[in-house]
């Protein structure tokens, strides 16, 4: 019972619910970012939402943050496809101009109204207790747009990460599969940006995936398994956060708290990824050759067969 007691509260409800949400669609996402070695993309547009936080705080108070992040996420994906596409700078190289302007240009905003600063702020490292029922289905309308995106564009989105000539040769648009994977990445930010945060939705994108591929080499199994970590870390970490809190009068942020258990989690499974790939695994079901794992994804894995 006392397990569940703190979840009695709405505000944990509302916040458990929230992460549930996440957890639906960063699991199937995160996979698609560690394939196409997405993690400094992901970094960059979970940082230039930030502007697009501001301008809609200004202009509309908090009913104004999710049209403002969702303008700048699109934007940023759009910006982010048209530089790497172009070729005048190296991919990492336009992905630092684009985050380090949009947020600069946030910061700006910010330190130019001092009387905003403090709600702003929180927008960095997120509110996951203060999850409106509003906001749910905000994120949930967000996340069955994920999905139907994923759903339509999942099997070419594979076929260009692991033969982008092979899918151009095929009749596939490359540049506008960036594009939609893109602002695919972006919607789950703007999902989760007021919940835990534009620092914090990061670890989201990366570590489930990550952790998961530890474990195995199946895609599908990947995400299922990112996914099903999401909601563990989720659970685990607002009861840590309310037993510090209330128990031991400690202060224990929700959404760092939750963020902790999934690099924990990450953490355990190393030794056993370090043990498949010692044992020397070579393919997969789905005829994957293993490469090294690290968090950012290392090496992609190559289709052979």
């Amino acid at each position: 019972m006392g397990w569940l007691e703190p979840f009695r509260a709405p505000f944990m409800a509302r916040a458990l619910a929230e992460l549930v949400l996440l957890a639906v669609i960063c699991g199937p996402v995160s996979v698609f970012v560690f394939v196409r070695r997405l993690s400094f993309v992901s970094d960059a547009l979970t940082h230039t939402v930030f502007p697009g936080v501001v301008v809609g705080f200004i202009a509309g108070g908090l009913s104004g943050i999710f049209v403002g992040a969702l303008v700048a996420g699109v934007a940023t994906a759009l910006a982010l496809t048209l530089l790497t596409r172009r070729g005048a700078l190296s991919d990492d190289a336009s992905t630092a101009v684009v985050l380090t302007a949009m947020f600069a240009l946030g910061v700006a905003l910010v330190s130019r109204r001092s009387s905003y600063t403090t709600d702003l702020t929180s927008f960095l490292f997120g509110r996951l207790l203060t999850v409106t029922p509003g906001q749910l289905a905000e994120t949930a309308v967000l996340a069955l747009v994920i999905l139907g995106l994923l759903t339509l564009g999942g099997r070419a989105f594979l076929f260009r990460a692991f033969d982008q000539g092979g899918a151009a040769a095929a009749g596939f648009r490359t540049g506008w599969l960036d594009l939609w994977l893109n602002v695919i990445v972006a919607l789950v930010v703007v999902a989760a940006v007021r919940a835990v945060g534009t620092v914090l939705v990061i670890a989201l994108l990366i570590v489930p995936a990550a952790a998961a591929r530890l474990l195995t080499d199946r895609l599908a199994v990947m995400a299922a398994l990112g996914a099903g970590l999401t909601v563990a870390a989720g659970y685990l970490g607002l009861l840590i956060s309310w037993t510090a809190s209330v128990d031991y009068g400690l202060r224990l942020t929700s959404a760092s708290a939750v963020v902790l258990v999934l690099v924990a989690a990450y953490l355990m499974a190393l030794p056993i990824g370090l043990r498949r790939s010692h044992l020397g695994t070579r393919r997969s079901p789905i005829g994957l050759r293993r490469s090294p794992i690290g968090l950012g994804g290392g090496r992609r894995d190559e289709l052979v067969g």
